[in-house]
């Protein structure tokens, strides 16, 4: 899934999306809050990740202006501010949840699936379609109870369709999910990672809505 990152510490940002990337996130990281309000208005996030202390324009501004414009993507205060009052004012603003420097990979990384799958209405990590099971801890998925083995690239394809179960997203959409600044994507990515998907999976599992994108339904049809 891709997230954003509001951090202007050079070097804890860099840590940061590296230790979120290899994670399974897409990350794209920007340095202050005139950029991360931009940005989380864009509508391509799932959730974003906010320190308080930007320059430009203050975390919590950005907050407050972003909920405002009743922009209701999922976001987690990352805060040197550790004083109770402090995590009151950011909960108060607007925050999902907030975690406090230094901060664990670990419980960063849960607390974001965590924030995403409330937003969508999910209470598991663990998804299902038909014979279908993805774990998005484990970045594994199985068929039938036997292991598949997909590429990252597939995997974060099926993660995308199957976090939104009964909707239909666009090949645009997927994208914009997949993929963070600086990855070039040819015009038939989508459409060879499909391909694949069915292989491995059976053709019954993603459905092709023509003309408007594709969709897994929590139980596909019978081939």
């Amino acid at each position: 899934m891709r997230i954003l990152l509001a951090e202007d510490d050079a070097m804890l940002g860099d840590g940061l999306r590296a230790g979120m990337r290899q994670a399974g996130f897409q990350v794209d990281w920007v340095r202050d809050g005139v950029a991360a309000e931009r940005e989380l208005a864009s509508g391509v996030y799932a959730a974003g990740v906010l320190d308080l202390g930007l320059p430009l324009k203050d975390g919590l501004d950005v907050l407050k202006a972003l909920r405002e414009r009743k922009i209701d993507t999922p976001i987690l205060v990352l805060t040197a501010r550790d004083a109770i009052p402090d995590r009151v004012l950011g909960l108060d603003t607007g925050a999902d949840d907030y975690v406090v420097k230094p901060v664990d990979l670990h419980e960063l990384a849960a607390r974001l699936r965590s924030l995403v799958r409330r937003a969508l209405g999910q209470l598991q990590e663990t998804m299902c379609s038909g014979a279908v099971e993805l774990d998005a801890v484990a970045r594994r998925v199985t068929c039938r109870g036997e292991t598949v083995a997909l590429s990252t690239r597939e995997f974060d394809l099926l993660h995308a369709l199957m976090r939104n179960t009964g909707r239909v997203l666009s090949r645009e959409q997927l994208e914009q999910q997949m993929y963070s600044w600086g990855h070039e994507v040819e015009s038939n990515t989508i459409e060879v990672h499909i391909h694949h998907l069915r292989r491995k999976l059976g053709p019954e599992l993603i459905q092709t809505v023509r003309g408007v994108g594709y969709t897994v339904q929590r139980e596909p049809p019978v081939a």
